[in-house]
């Protein structure tokens, strides 16, 4: 055994992970050039070795939160944590053209792969679960939470930054009488999107959020500040407030870490959302400034795994017939890793889903928090 394969080793074990172990978090090695890679690339190997079937594991989720819990992934040098920090908040990834580009690199690899992974809505963020069996029923309950919590009424104009589908909207102006405008850089999302909301007041736009400029009477951002970049955060909170009526409230849903630190996933800005920053609270506040009275935060992270499983399921269950025939198997592996990595990332407690409801100027009285 090479110098390599004993300090990965050594380092797995401080995670319960046994290299060719039979439990179900443990790791099968089927190419032994795995550790040298995973020695010089880290988190990028991890997720290419599997992709290129070097390694498997019976339970890919555990073994991504062991790891994560264990905090394997930064026994790394200074050198690879302050690099990615400079370029976030020097470089500013997420300008327009850039933006453009990336969001289309995730949300534009085909409606058909989504329509099978998602619920009957097609909502891509977090799911609510307190109450529900169902991943449909989950994603309504989350909807129905956001409606509530800005006090969403008949007739009621909102605004959906990164909308998507149109799920938000769509069940905006279908259960609470609202009308919607949604902004998105996707084409796709702005194709199908528009057929699902056929007749109801809902309007998309392919827009970037920097150009809007008109009144409304709330705004919902849900899952697109991650796409949105440290430089930005305060130019997108501008954009909000400027948008929002004074006695209007605007929620934020949104992944977050604790970490001050930027440490990007290399593997996930190369394969599956390049340009994507998750936030952390300090960034979020800061951002706020001035701007907004923090009216209620509340986190849903630990629901997130369960989300993230759902959507394997039926990614899995669509594959074989139907996604296989636009898809090769790599790209399989590929997926099933995002899904499968993000759901131990938030059952190590690593990542969060934040739902932070904001008002200008507080709401008279006194907001009431809504669960």
């Amino acid at each position: 055994m090479d110098n390599a394969a004993i300090i990965v080793r050594d380092l797995l074990t401080h995670a319960d992970i046994v290299v060719n172990g039979n439990r179900p978090w443990d790791i099968v090695v089927h190419d032994e050039r795995l550790y040298n890679r995973l020695l010089r690339d880290r988190a990028l190997a991890m997720g290419e070795a599997y992709m290129d079937s070097w390694w498997d594991s019976d339970d890919l989720g555990e073994t991504i939160r062991r790891i994560l819990s264990a905090d394997l992934e930064h026994a790394i040098s200074i050198r690879r944590l302050i690099l990615p920090a400079l370029k976030a908040q020097l470089l500013n990834p997420q300008r327009k053209v850039r933006a453009a580009k990336d969001v289309s690199a995730h949300y534009d690899r085909g409606n058909a792969l989504f329509s099978a992974m998602l619920d009957r809505r097609m909502t891509y963020s977090c799911a609510y679960w307190k109450d529900a069996g169902t991943l449909d029923a989950a994603q309504e309950a989350k909807l129905d939470l956001v409606c509530r919590k800005i006090g969403l009424r008949e007739g009621e104009r909102v605004l959906d930054l990164g909308c998507g589908w149109g799920s938000f909207m769509k069940y905006a102006a279908e259960r609470y009488g609202a009308q919607a405008v949604g902004v998105t850089l996707s084409r796709q999302q702005v194709a199908l999107g528009k057929e699902l909301c056929d007749g109801l007041p809902v309007e998309f736009r392919l827009q970037d959020y920097r150009d809007l400029d008109e009144p409304f009477d709330h705004v919902v951002s849900l899952g697109m500040v991650e796409h949105v970049g440290a430089a930005n955060y305060r130019r997108f909170m501008e954009v909000a407030a400027r948008c929002l009526r004074d006695d209007g409230l605007f929620l934020l849903h949104s992944i977050g870490t604790r970490s001050s630190r930027v440490d990007r996933d290399s593997w996930s800005e190369r394969y599956i959302f390049p340009g994507s920053h998750l936030p952390t609270a300090t960034e979020l506040v800061a951002a706020a400034g001035e701007r907004f009275i923090i009216e209620d935060w509340h986190n849903i992270g630990v629901d997130y795994a369960r989300t993230l499983d759902a959507w394997f399921d039926n990614f899995d269950a669509h594959w074989q017939g139907k996604l296989d025939r636009s898809y090769d198997e790599r790209f399989y592996r590929m997926w099933k890793y995002f899904l499968k990595s993000s759901a131990g990332s938030f059952r190590a407690r690593r990542n969060h889903v934040w739902q932070i409801v904001f008002s200008k100027s507080g709401v008279p009285g006194g907001y009431s928090t809504i669960r």
